[in-house]
């Protein structure tokens, strides 16, 4: 048993990926058998959609500490989070639209499950269904989009009452660790519901469902190197003033390390050294904005609920309106906001898009398997956007020691 746990859990996924899939062409359609395996960890997944948002997102908002954080730093900080991420679910629905990954996998559901009719949302009800009538129906009805506006409403209330807030927010800060904790713990049955997954889908349906999910992870890397390379090369060099290069020189520890554990919390400690001493970040503006940004900063978790949804509607017939694109646009970038900065989480995320638009859960079975091979992928972008934003930001405030940057050279 000890000899299990020494292995990190990425390389175990791996190898339960690779087992599965020969598993699944060798067994065929009876490996369909063992499918329940693969189901329980989906619903695991499932049972901490909520209450992982709510504590995560009241947490972050507490954290900011006082309102008038949120002016020139914590505002424009805020400002660029919520822009890039827009811009990362876009180019993930785009992708996912042109090159349609999905579209060569014809799937049928499980016998008695269904495909839920996707509804036109008009800008009207989507506004109204931002607020809840009732935060207990929310969510018992797992509905993110209230759920998400009630818990950051919390925070800003917690933020209101300063001292007499100070308890409810260790509370919901102790709530929010204590769920990574659960959530850590049934990640731990991921290679065992990554093999039975995999078995499935390759036994039933061959190596036509696996150049798609190539194709996906594929879509995944490329989507998650033009926001690195392309986004933020353009936010240090024209908002920040900074070199791409001497930028990406000093956060290249933070970005090995974010790829290798797959965890923005994990790297937390790196990535503000690498602000500090190699980019010359202050330390208060490091400090607040890249653990903020290790919160609710997702960029590569958007980009890939965008694609991941269009997959999953490609694969099952699903039509996509145009007010549903939107829709996925504001639910990936908070759902994405509310994503653990932990291995998996974007799994978690996944389901409440899926539900929102109609695009069936099962969806999850295709994509389980491949999730952590480009979770890494978009750890590393997630990382990366939060030292982008602390040096645009440092830099619009007069918190950049140049001096500093300069000395990348040497690193």
């Amino acid at each position: 048993m000890k000899f299990w746990f020494k292995i990190p859990l990425w390389q175990r996924v791996v190898g339960a990926l690779i087992l599965g899939v020969i598993t699944g062409l060798l067994w065929g359609p009876d490996a369909e058998s063992i499918k329940w395996i693969g189901d329980l960890f989906i619903r695991a997944i499932k049972m901490l959609v909520v209450p992982l948002i709510f504590f995560s997102l009241v947490a972050g908002v507490a954290a900011i500490g006082d309102l008038r954080k949120l002016g020139a730093v914590g505002g424009r900080a805020l400002l660029l989070f919520i822009v890039t991420g827009q811009i990362s679910v876009w180019l993930g629905l785009g992708l996912g639209t042109f090159f349609a990954p999905g579209a060569s996998l014809d799937a049928e559901l499980p016998e008695g499950a269904e495909v839920p009719e996707a509804n036109p949302v008009s800008a009207t009800d989507m506004i109204l269904s931002m607020v809840p009538e009732s935060p207990v129906q929310v969510m018992a009805d797992v509905q993110v989009l209230p759920l998400i506006v009630f818990a950051l409403l919390i925070g800003i209330g917690i933020l209101m009452a300063k001292e007499d807030g100070e308890p409810a927010a260790k509370i919901f800060d102790s709530g929010a660790i204590i769920m990574q904790k659960v959530t850590m713990i049934v990640m731990e049955l991921t290679p065992f519901g990554v093999f039975a997954l995999m078995a499935w889908v390759a036994g039933t349906f061959g190596f036509e469902a696996l150049l798609p999910l190539a194709k996906v992870v594929a879509l995944n890397y490329a989507g998650c190197l033009i926001i690195i390379f392309g986004l933020y090369s353009a936010m240090v060099h024209f908002l920040a003033k900074v070199p791409a290069r001497d930028f990406f020189r000093g956060i290249i520890d933070a970005m090995a390390v974010s790829y290798s554990t797959a965890s923005s919390n994990a790297t937390l400690p790196v990535t503000l050294r690498c602000t500090q001493r190699n980019l010359g970040v202050s330390p208060s503006v490091s400090s607040f904005v890249v653990s903020l940004g290790a919160t609710i900063n997702m960029n590569g978790t958007a980009m890939y609920l965008g694609l991941a949804t269009l997959f999953g509607a490609q694969i099952f017939g699903v039509d996509l309106t145009i007010g549903q694109y939107f829709l996925i646009s504001i639910l990936a970038t908070l759902g994405a906001v509310g994503a653990a900065g932990i291995p998996g989480a974007g799994l978690i995320m996944m389901s409440l898009v899926f539900t929102a638009v109609g695009v069936p859960l099962e969806t999850i079975a295709f994509v389980a398997g491949i999730d952590r091979i480009m979770d890494m992928m978009r750890t590393t972008t997630n990382v990366s956007g939060d030292a982008a934003v602390a040096t645009t930001v440092a830099a619009m405030t007069g918190e950049l020691d140049r001096e500093e940057l300069v000395s990348a050279d040497d690193i």
